[in-house]
């Protein structure tokens, strides 16, 4: 029960991370755009399999999905271990995921987040994979308080 617990603990993390950048990317001028940094390293690892990447519109749904499928197991870390700790869990994972988003694209070859604006952009990065890290960590609580069969 308890992996089960971690993985739905994660999946909601996920979940509300991209709905979040989704909805920004579409409304705010300077928001994050990592699922660009996502189709440039998908494309990437293509290409280095010796592939031609696929169309815009797949390479899309392709990054989605494997964003949910990342996010979700590293989120799922949150509900890992004591309970009592899953809050500073979700923060310490959700802070560091937002700090990589910010400071890995460019020494892993996948150059700047389009529109970027320094530091607005950066900040509002950090700020919603924690909300992700949060979000699991509400959700991991709650899961945790629920009698088990």
């Amino acid at each position: 029960m308890r992996t089960r617990q971690a993985l739905l603990s994660g999946a909601a993390g996920a979940l509300s991370l991209n709905l979040i950048h989704e909805t920004a990317r579409h409304t705010l001028p300077h928001a994050p755009q990592v699922q660009a940094l996502g189709m440039r390293a998908l494309a990437k690892t293509f290409r280095a399999a010796g592939e031609r990447p696929p169309h815009r519109d797949r390479l899309y749904w392709l990054t989605l999905a494997g964003d949910l499928l990342a996010n979700g197991l590293y989120y799922s870390l949150v509900a890992a271990d004591e309970p009592r700790r899953i809050w500073r869990r979700g923060l310490l994972l959700g802070t560091a995921a937002g700090m990589g988003a910010v400071f890995l694209p460019q020494p892993m070859g996948l150059g700047r987040q389009p529109g970027a604006k320094a530091p607005l952009t950066q900040l509002l990065t950090v700020l919603w994979y924690l909300s992700g890290g949060l979000v699991a960590a509400a959700v991991a609580t709650r899961l945790a308080r629920m009698p088990t069969r």
